[in-house]
């Protein structure tokens, strides 16, 4: 007797889950964390994600200095979509024994900057709005990142916040020795 294959899962398309991600639906979070076909769409959230931080949040004076600032969005985006996702897959399974690999961290991750599209909005005359705008695109991205390592690594809200804090607090300390050795370096070549 042979077996009968399971039925093909439906997966939302990538604009469904998109907008899923911004409005920081679980389910979606859930679903890309099983779905390791996922991992471009996931990649393409971040790039886009990114522009549009790169776009809106940069205040250039020439099209050299917008485009290169575009682009060093893009490449720190995904430096740090990578690099956070290692701090936060260790923290939240070495330490606090959640549930998940690398990759479908990663995953989860990657649309859980889906919020930072919103940068876009940052080519609007906002003046003092604009701090609002940075403020709330980075409530959202923390809501959204707190959902993502939620389902991705099973663990309850409460520790997927203390995940995420310690998460957060390693990066800046992370940032603050790279950035001290990088003047230390700057310093002892002059």
């Amino acid at each position: 007797m042979t077996s009968c294959p399971s039925p093909p899962q439906w997966k939302r398309p990538f604009p469904d889950r998109l907008v899923a991600a911004l409005r920081l639906d679980r389910t979606v979070f859930a679903e890309v964390a099983r779905d390791a076909d996922a991992m471009g769409q996931a990649a393409g959230v971040v790039a886009l994600s990114s522009l549009a931080q790169g776009i809106g949040g940069i205040q250039a004076t020439s099209t050299t200095e917008l485009v290169g600032g575009i682009v060093a969005m893009v490449v720190v985006g995904f430096l740090g979509w990578l690099a956070s996702t290692g701090v936060i897959w260790l923290i939240g399974v070495g330490l606090l024994s959640g549930r998940s690999d690398y990759p479908e961290l990663l995953r989860t991750l990657g649309f859980a900057s889906a919020p930072k599209l919103l940068w876009l909005a940052g080519v609007l005359p906002l003046g003092p709005l604009y701090a609002v705008l940075g403020l709330v695109i980075f409530v959202l991205t923390l809501l959204a990142l707190v959902l993502a390592v939620r389902q991705a690594l099973e663990v309850t809200t409460g520790r997927a916040v203390l995940v995420c804090v310690l998460g957060v607090l390693t990066g800046f300390a992370l940032a603050f020795a790279v950035g001290t050795l990088i003047g230390l370096g700057a310093g002892l070549a002059r």
